[in-house]
């Protein structure tokens, strides 16, 4: 191996470290994301927009924005007066979700949750869906702190993850997350864990929350597929 090919796969490994898993295939993902939520995209973001709060002026950012949904239906919510970015680490979502914006209000940017190139206090609401288990656990903490930086006082986190229900769901993804940890080294990964489940409930990042600095909280479980946790920064 070269010295380049060397210092690029360091670099790449560095990266992945940072970032956690990228995904880089915007069509494949959106068909995997149809299917696991049984057809219900449009009516599962409509229901996290009205979750977040989000109001007609509102600065919204979307965290993990992937190819864009959530972030064109809340721009929608926040209307001309308002603004939407979405930010992801994958140069690869960013291009897709950047041409099919759709409207003025709302932007895309390739960026990580551990380090919002974003004002203190500039932001109404911040939604970041299906990502925080994407992120190394090494650096949850660290986002979560952002997304507290980045809010005003009064403002709204929401998190949201899968929260299967029923008998064969849940079944399904623990067989589904121990298949996906044979093919990564990330020891955090869900798979990896005794419960998968567990691994991406997103109430376990209650403790976390309050250390940064959030006060109340609300969980709510959108059957089949999702948990949503609804966090406030104290006016």
């Amino acid at each position: 191996m070269t010295g380049n090919t060397q210092q690029s796969t360091n670099a790449h490994a560095d990266r992945n470290s940072e970032i956690g898993i990228l995904i880089t295939k915007p069509r494949g993902y959106l068909a995997v994301k149809s299917a696991f939520l049984l057809g219900r995209v449009g009516s599962l973001n409509t229901r996290i927009v009205e979750l977040s709060g989000a109001a007609t002026g509102d600065h919204v950012v979307d965290i993990g924005c992937g190819p864009g949904q959530l972030v064109r239906a809340l721009a929608d919510r926040v209307g001309p007066a308002g603004r939407v970015i979405g930010i992801d680490p994958s140069r690869e979502m960013i291009d897709y979700a950047t041409g099919r914006a759709g409207s003025a209000n709302c932007r895309f940017e390739v960026g990580a949750a551990q380090s919002l190139n974003l004002p203190d206090g500039s932001i109404d609401v911040v939604t970041s869906t299906f990502v925080m288990h994407h992120i190394p656990e090494a650096h949850r903490t660290a986002a979560l702190k952002q997304m507290f930086r980045v809010l005003r006082p009064g403002g709204r986190l929401l998190l949201a993850d899968t929260h299967p229900t029923g008998k064969v769901l849940p079944a399904a993804v623990r067989i589904m997350s121990r298949f996906a940890a044979r093919r990564t080294d990330d020891p955090h990964a869900p798979g990896h864990h005794a419960d998968p489940l567990a691994a991406i409930d997103i109430r376990r990042y209650r403790e976390a929350l309050r250390a940064a600095g959030f006060g109340a909280m609300d969980f709510t479980a959108i059957p089949p597929t999702t948990g949503i946790l609804v966090a406030t920064k104290d006016a």
